[in-house]
């Protein structure tokens, strides 16, 4: 799959922004007031920017809100309920911390079980596609879930959980470019399955469909070297993971702390990156690009 810049940010900071918002709901960190504000502002910016980063990738933007009538098939439409629902649930939760210096439990805890919706329905609208066998697996909505969760535990200052989940999001991430890089090999798919000519013999392309580039070609196929494959998922890994637990064991330091967070943002990005880049959709059988 081509990797655009908009849909990779989006699944980048919008995780980290509903990850937060997950903590916050949970009433983690115990903060009122001017803090509270703080901490649900940087959420906010997190959340809605990645959100609206990812319109820029729609052809027609200004039909976006039609998606929210297709709740009962697509997971698009569940995903755009989902973080409505949080967003205004949690606002009010809130403006019941910064203004009136009370905690609504439940209002927060049901805000950060839509937090958590929305980035599980995010990860779904990839992981139901059976047409990008590295995407169609359980272990993408548990990606996702992870480096959210962690992330959230990393900006909220949760030092002891976000160890535990950074090594926990790690090799989750491990886990799923390992079975990632089987899983188009044992789909089934190949020349003879996609043209449905295999009843007759093995087919082989005799010459490329087409003598230039198409649509199909610019948005379904990129093709990634093994070996640069590898650098990259090594430096995600480090950033995203090992960079951020080694520093937040280190005795505290605020400075310490903005790297292990830029760190990993730095790593979830390049992690992002490969998903998209790595994803072999079937039609390139068609191109002789698998």
């Amino acid at each position: 799959m081509h990797p655009a810049p908009s849909v990779i940010f989006f699944s980048t900071f919008s995780g980290l922004g509903f990850g937060l918002l997950f903590w916050l709901g949970l009433g983690i960190p115990a903060v009122t007031g001017f803090s509270a504000l703080a901490f649900f502002t940087i959420a906010y910016l997190l959340a809605v920017g990645g959100l609206i980063s990812s319109t820029f990738h729609l052809g027609h933007p200004e039909r976006a809100l039609k998606a929210f009538t297709q709740w009962r098939s697509s997971w698009l439409s569940r995903e755009g309920w989902c973080a409505v629902l949080a967003l205004i649930i949690l606002a009010v939760y809130g403006i019941g911390l910064v203004f009136f210096d009370s905690r609504w439990t439940l209002l927060g805890i049901i805000g950060a079980v839509f937090a958590l919706g929305t980035v599980f329905t995010t990860s779904m609208i990839y992981a139901q596609l059976k047409t990008v066998p590295r995407w169609n697996m359980p272990l993408t909505p548990a990606n996702f879930l992870s480096l959210s969760i962690a992330g959230g535990a990393l900006l909220a200052g949760q030092v002891t959980w976000a160890i535990g989940l950074l090594v926990v999001s790690g090799l989750i991430q491990a886990a799923t470019w390992i079975m990632g890089d089987k899983a188009f090999g044992s789909s089934g798919s190949d020349l003879a399955s996609a043209t449905q000519l295999g009843h007759i013999g093995t087919p082989r392309a005799f010459e490329p469909p087409h003598t230039g580039t198409n649509y199909l070609l610019r948005e379904f196929v990129h093709v990634i070297g093994r070996k640069h494959a590898q650098k990259l998922r090594l430096i995600a890994i480090v950033l995203m993971a090992v960079l951020p637990v080694v520093l937040l064991l280190l005795p505290f330091n605020h400075l310490l702390a903005i790297i292990a967070v830029l760190a990993h943002v730095a790593g979830v990005l390049t992690a992002r990156w490969l998903f998209f880049a790595e994803a072999e959709h079937v039609v390139g059988l068609y191109y002789g690009k698998r």
